[in-house]
């Protein structure tokens, strides 16, 4: 049915386009990955994440402002039978003037709100979750960018739970200072028939952050410190009122030649996220990332990243590898009249 219905919107759009469009936009994206993750040592969950994404999209720039995409995101993860895992189709409106932009659909969460931090969003969204059904407004200039979205992760039936996703983000920066805050909340309600002893959960937190950006002021290509808290917001309604888990995070991102080194620590108390990475769990935490961003083709972006979770007195490892490819293109269209 999905396919039908994608299929049938092309044909509209392009049959539209000799009417009323200046241009016809094209893009694919293909991002193949392999994501090993040993967790066994310290408890959590060990998994191999090994598969493609294939995205296209084809819609129209009305004018300088208005632009109506559509396309698909298909999933297939290596060594399944199954040609496809899944589709998410992709459909949305973008309105776009100086320092504002608004997405209306299901669009891709790629260099839109993809920078979230794993202790807020766990990096698995790129891999299962790569779109976001719902809008998202940014504005961003010289020194200030926010961004306000609102993800909608489930629709309410007899037996299927309601859950949506929002959040806020945002800088500001001058000179090598800057200061960048993230937030987000998930509201998980129950199905239209109720379920015994089942309970809506209100489960979100915020990071707010202060550091210097020293990139091209020394030898290395990228030097950035930061310091900040992180609080979370969970509740169980009915069954007790706001618990509210705080500590203190420490980061510094250096690279070198596309060779580069992250470190974040964390320390507080553990925090319950549904969405959130799973070993902020623990009440100290820290992880390193040895990274490397080959160079190997125009418009085709690779990255390596050797992982080490410290936490619990023992240390976990994941070797993660991606490569994106993404090409687009655009033909201007002579109006009929």
């Amino acid at each position: 049915m999905r396919t039908k219905l994608c299929f049938t919107i092309y044909v509209c759009l392009l049959s539209l386009g000799g009417l009323k469009a200046q241009q016809l936009e094209g893009n694919l994206n293909l991002h193949s990955f392999a994501d090993n993750r040993e967790y066994a040592q310290s408890g959590r969950f060990s998994q191999t994440i090994f598969g493609l994404r294939f995205s296209p999209e084809i819609g129209l720039l009305l004018d300088s402002t208005h632009r109506l995409r559509i396309g698909l995101n298909a999933l297939h993860e290596f060594g399944s039978p199954k040609f496809v895992q899944k589709v998410d189709p992709v459909a949305y409106y973008q309105f776009t003037k100086p320092n504002w932009d608004f997405f209306m659909g299901m669009f891709p969460r790629h260099q839109l709100i993809d920078d979230y931090p794993r202790a807020l969003l766990k990096d698995t969204f790129n891999y299962y979750r790569p779109n976001v059904e719902g809008m998202l407004l940014r504005y961003q200039n010289e020194h200030w960018k926010q961004t306000f979205w609102i993800d909608w992760t489930s629709r309410q039936t007899a037996t299927d739970r309601e859950n949506f996703i929002f959040g806020l983000s945002g800088s500001y920066k001058t000179g090598v200072f800057f200061v960048s805050h993230y937030a987000m909340m998930l509201h998980n309600a129950g199905p239209a028939v109720p379920i015994p002893d089942d309970h809506v959960q209100d489960n979100g937190a915020a990071i707010v952050k202060a550091g210097v950006d020293l990139s091209h002021r020394t030898f290395l290509d990228s030097l950035t410190i930061n310091a900040g808290g992180m609080m979370s917001f969970e509740r169980t309604r009915s069954l007790g009122g706001w618990q509210t888990p705080k500590g203190a995070l420490f980061e510094f991102l250096l690279e070198y030649r596309r060779v580069g080194i992250i470190n974040s620590f964390y320390t507080g108390q553990g925090h319950q996220l549904i969405y959130g990475d799973q070993f902020y769990t623990a009440k100290t935490y820290n992880r390193t990332d040895l990274t490397w961003r080959p160079r190997i083709y125009r418009n085709i972006e690779g990255q390596f990243t050797l992982s080490f979770h410290f936490l619990d007195g023992v240390i976990d490892n994941q070797q993660a590898f991606g490569i994106r490819y993404n090409i687009a293109g655009s033909k201007s269209l002579r109006r009929s009249d």
